[in-house]
């Protein structure tokens, strides 16, 4: 049985409330990506805003999950995408929090990080997008975002190494502790970009 027959137009609604969810994500990560070029109220703003509107896709996927006995996948696969891909929304939310209370500056680093954090979302959303009528391409998809996220966390490891080569005066020592802390919350948001791969390699497995 294919992903099709899966799919029945009631169950329908757990694929678009995901879609949705990967889609707010991406134009949150758009919006971040435009903070790190020029750090704004108005691109801090549509952060936030991008984080509320996924949190309210989230609750009603919750919401029509404990209410639905037969799904379309496995209930614990579609929770777990919607908890990772939340979780990337979430980072990338407290990324702009830290930086507003922190006072700190995007630097190159930070500026590499969210660029390819962003091209991931993008994959994602792809991903979700392809399930239901394409799960090889969906698949391809889910593959360049784990590729994506492997080099998110290659740029964390030079910045963190850049921190500590640099001078031992305590201003320094204070601007390393803020960055490692924000570099620390974009290498989670690529954890949890690489869940949501996983997650949905593991739903094509299981359903084609």
């Amino acid at each position: 049985m294919g992903l099709k027959e899966f799919f029945k137009p009631r169950q329908d609604k757990f694929l678009q409330l995901l879609i949705q969810q990967a889609e707010i994500t991406l134009a949150g990560m758009d919006a971040l990506e435009s903070y790190m070029k020029k750090r704004s109220d108005k691109h801090a703003s549509s952060v936030r805003q991008a984080e509320k509107d996924a949190d309210e896709v989230r609750r009603i996927l919750i919401d029509d999950l404990n209410r639905t006995f037969v799904t379309p996948m496995d209930r614990e696969d579609i929770f777990a995408l919607s908890r990772a891909i939340d979780d990337v929304m979430d980072y990338a939310y407290t990324t702009v929090e830290e930086m507003e209370i922190l006072a700190v500056e995007p630097n190159d680093s930070l500026r590499r990080m969210v660029a390819l954090l962003q091209d991931a979302a993008g994959e994602i959303h792809l991903a979700t997008l392809r399930l239901k009528d394409n799960p090889g391409v969906a698949t391809e998809h889910a593959s360049r975002a784990k590729a994506l996220e492997n080099r998110v966390e290659r740029v964390y490891r030079e910045a963190v190494g850049d921190l500590f080569s640099g001078p031992e005066d305590i201003h320094h020592v204070m601007e390393m502790l803020k960055l490692r802390e924000l570099y620390r919350h974009l290498s989670n948001c690529a954890d949890r970009g690489d869940e949501a791969a996983n997650v949905i390699h593991d739903i094509v497995v299981k359903m084609t």
